[in-house]
């Protein structure tokens, strides 16, 4: 009889997947949120105020390397879950009439 694979991931390699998306998306979410001074008004006056726009820079800057050294630290363990672990194996590199 044929040994079905789990249908779902084991939790660890799930959460190890999701931080990895996370990571992806921070380039992203950090470039939204460079551009957002753009979309501000102006304020009551005709010239711009450059200082508040630099200090909400270097804010966000520095909370997105915050979140960047927290996200790294589960992942930077090197540790991979084993395929038995209910990860999936990559069985591309395999030949169709099997490993020789």
């Amino acid at each position: 009889m044929k040994r079905r694979s789990p249908v779902f991931l084991a939790r660890r390699a799930y959460r190890l997947r999701r931080l990895r998306d996370a990571a992806r998306l921070l380039p992203l979410v950090g470039m939204f949120f460079f551009l957002l001074p753009i979309l501000w008004a102006p304020g009551a006056t005709d010239r711009r105020d450059t200082a508040i726009d630099g200090i909400y820079l270097f804010v966000i800057w520095g909370l997105l390397i915050a979140i960047a050294a927290l996200l790294a630290r589960p992942l930077g363990t090197g540790e991979e879950p084993e395929a038995g672990e209910g990860q999936e194996r990559d069985d591309s590199d395999i030949p169709p009439g099997g490993p020789r």
